[in-house]
């Protein structure tokens, strides 16, 4: 006995398997395409930079460099990125009052990369920073970003 469609047709094997063979075409050119858009959506891992400050900084001293602002305090190095999370303006230090200020729309970060104010909602990434001593290049800090 033959199903009725809702069109009011029978289904016979025709209509069967035409319909069948328009599902595996539909199939074979979705599995034969997924490569590609795979190839397509494919992303290279960001390497990590390590940049060498050859400077020997004080306690309480900081190092303006173009990517990063890198701080010595009583508990060791530590460096921020001087990109804005709110647009990525280059950010400014302001070494009076210890804030580091976007030019463009006036984020305020402490040193530690914590937002105080401004349109900004996110901190300020922290980069690694190692302390090198005495090496055949001198001393200086390693900053990993």
């Amino acid at each position: 006995m033959a199903d009725v469609s809702e069109k009011g047709e029978t289904l016979t094997r025709r209509i069967f398997l035409a319909g069948s063979w328009s599902w595996l075409r539909w199939g074979a050119g979705a599995l034969l395409l997924y490569p590609l858009f795979r190839f397509l959506g494919y992303r290279t891992p960001k390497q990590p930079r390590i940049v060498k400050v050859n400077k020997v900084v004080p306690v309480g001293g900081f190092v303006l460099e173009h990517d990063f602002i890198l701080f010595v305090g009583q508990t060791g190095p530590w460096a921020v990125s001087r990109k804005c999370t709110h647009l990525g303006c280059r950010l400014n230090y302001q070494e009076k009052e210890g804030a580091l200020v976007c030019p463009c729309h006036h984020s305020r970060f402490n040193k530690d990369g914590v937002r105080l104010s401004g349109p900004a909602k996110k901190n300020l990434p922290r980069f690694q920073v190692a302390t090198v001593r005495e090496d055949k290049d001198g001393k200086g800090y390693l900053v990993t970003y």
